[in-house]
């Protein structure tokens, strides 16, 4: 074990509490191979599930891994028309897990997110039996204000860029508080707590998943000596 990789595990001990204490299950997962495991493991054959646009869920395969699995797949990928997505978007309330990923996780065991549509915050907050949300390590900050840091000046450009979508950050990668027609950044959700118990379950994952750039951590300081009161 690197001193990356017993960073992290150590960190996540601490966050893994902070969540417990705010109602959610919580994990921690060295690898996102364990982490695909652990998903299989937590869902049950046969059940409906369904996930919100995510880079993580790419990533780590676990997509891949529930496509070929005895699952009941909403796959918001077949879609071919607004309205086949509008039909995707609403079965995921009835679906029994519904898997996302957290622009950010505060180190008080916040989770952050931000979207354009609002289906994947919608769900979050109420619908699925179970919501399972899988975040690298990399998705960790310190307080809210870092949250919304990551999400407006990493997580959003780098959306539009992916996607092609015309607003500013599009063209400068640095947001620029807009009102964009475009703006993926409409509804902000903080879950502070989940009132039903263990139904938001949170894995952590020991690698760098979804959108990074590698001076994340000095663009959070750069943030915090800018917002400081003179």
């Amino acid at each position: 074990m690197n001193a990356k990789q017993s960073y992290y595990q150590t960190l996540s001990a601490s966050i893994l509490k902070k969540l417990e204490k705010r109602g959610m299950e919580a994990y921690y997962c060295a690898s996102k191979g364990n982490a695909v495991k652990m998903i299989l493991d937590l869902i049950p054959e046969h059940s409906c599930v369904t996930w919100g646009g995510s880079m993580t869920l790419e990533e780590s395969g676990i997509i891949d891994a529930l496509r070929t699995s005895k699952r009941n797949i909403i796959d918001r990928s077949t879609a071919k028309t607004p309205e086949e997505t509008k039909a995707v978007y609403r079965s995921a309330f009835s679906a029994d897990y519904y898997l996302m990923s957290s622009n950010a996780i505060t180190y008080d065991g916040e989770l952050v997110n931000t979207d354009g549509t609002g289906n994947r915050t919608a769900a979050l907050i109420y619908g699925p039996d179970h919501v399972i949300v899988v975040a690298g390590m990399n998705k960790l900050v310190p307080d809210l204000n870092a949250a919304f840091a990551r999400i407006h000046n990493i997580a959003a450009p780098m959306n539009t860029i992916r996607l092609n979508i015309k607003t500013p950050c599009q063209k400068t990668g640095l947001c620029a508080d807009c009102k964009s027609p475009d703006t993926i950044c409409c509804q902000t959700v903080i879950t502070r707590y989940s009132r039903i118990p263990g139904r938001i379950k949170v894995i952590l994952v020991g690698e760098d998943l979804g959108y990074q750039i590698g001076a994340q951590q000095i663009l959070y300081k750069i943030f915090v000596l800018l917002s400081a009161e003179p």
